[in-house]
């Protein structure tokens, strides 16, 4: 692999910054071609880890077309994402579980996939949101026989009150799995006691469950208080409030708030229906619904959502760049991403004063922008 060095730019803290690739690695020092980022930031590469789909691709409906969704993501700046199954058909998993171990094409380059999300089937039917409500299941040993990190499922959402859910989620934590609790009616007590088997993650806080309330904490407040969890967040202005942001912000800070954009098949068209698993949606007005007016999801970038996470906020870049890089690396326990150190994988995100994504860079390669 042929080396690159990336010159002139600036870190999120604003200090002067280039970086050497070399055989997919950030070096001291590599010859190669100059990329010439004056002007721009120099980010680590940027991790998603709750993506259904983009440019008109559902991963649920169509998990064959995985590598095709993933050659997309580097024009919004990910370098490496979790591909979404929501609930749906067990076919629909097995078919995702296929697609991403049969590899990518050849001559493909793009964000990487780096193991699946099967976000459902075993979640509350008064809190399913967009999921389908005729494809949930009750936790047990039996759906998730084969769920592993080995096979390529790296994380599992959960509703941790349903019967035998602590079980499942003791299983799948020892065999790789990370587990969120999400969709989910569950109490503070619940979710303490899932996080005592292992569960790490709250998907997407403040959506798919119950409100706070002063003598009933549930989920929201049990991830604001306990250490173990990290809460996965989309700040693309409409799921949370300015406000519900900014106090979510004050009590996670920038370890345990992970910023994941839900994206759906949405993301990069034009206004007018589109697909969530089996559902058909509409993207208006920036938001993605069921006919309901359920959100089903989000039309949102990573670097959108870092633009209004640092308005409702005031964090500074470094902060909100730490919730899609270092923070999901350390969710999913990777330590090659999220960083850019000797020995850090060499995925870069290149943007403009505005977070506007002028290059992408993955594993020393540019697969996204124009040289200059």
């Amino acid at each position: 692999m042929s080396s690159l060095v990336v010159r002139g730019g600036t870190a999120a803290d604003g200090a002067s910054y280039d970086v050497a690739i070399a055989d997919g690695r950030v070096v001291e020092h590599a010859d190669g071609p100059v990329y010439d980022a004056s002007g721009l930031t120099v980010l680590p590469g940027l991790v998603d880890l709750q993506v259904n789909g983009v440019g008109g691709i559902d991963i649920t409906l169509e998990p064959e077309r995985l590598w095709e969704a993933a050659t997309l993501l580097p024009a919004y700046g990910v370098a490496a994402f979790l591909p979404t199954v929501i609930t749906a058909a067990p076919e629909a998993r097995d078919r995702a579980l296929a697609a991403f171990r049969a590899g990518p094409p050849a001559g493909w380059t793009g964000a990487v996939p780096l193991g699946l999300h099967f976000e459902g089937p075993m979640i509350t039917g008064s809190r399913k949101g967009a999921h389908p409500e005729g494809w949930l299941r009750s936790p047990s040993e039996e759906l998730v026989a084969d769920w592993s990190r080995e096979a390529g499922v790296v994380m599992a959402t959960v509703a941790p009150e349903l019967p035998g859910a602590l079980e499942v989620i003791s299983s799948l934590v020892a065999r790789g799995v990370v587990v969120a609790i999400g969709h989910t009616e569950a109490t503070a007590g619940q979710v303490a006691a899932a996080a005592d088997r292992g569960a790490r993650v709250v998907t997407h806080l403040g959506n798919a469950m119950p409100p706070m309330t002063a003598r009933e904490p549930g989920v929201f407040g049990a991830a604001l208080a306990d250490r173990r969890l990290v809460a996965g967040v989309i700040a693309d202005g409409h799921h949370l409030d300015p406000v519900t942001l900014a106090a979510v912000w004050q009590a996670l800070g920038p370890a345990r708030l992970l910023a994941v954009t839900d994206c759906t098949a949405a993301l990069g068209l034009p206004v007018g229906p589109t697909r969530l698993g089996d559902q058909h949606v509409v993207l208006r007005d920036g938001t993605v619904r069921l006919s309901d007016g359920t959100l089903a999801g989000s039309a949102a970038s990573l670097p959108e959502c870092l633009r209004t996470l640092r308005d409702a906020t005031g964090c500074s870049l470094a902060e909100a760049v730490a919730t899609c890089t270092s923070t999901a690396a350390q969710v999913i326990g990777d330590e090659e991403r999220g960083r850019l150190s000797p020995g850090s994988r060499g995925d870069l995100t290149l943007v403009d004063p505005d977070l506007q994504v002028v290059a992408t860079v993955v594993g020393g390669r540019l697969v996204h922008g124009e040289w200059r």
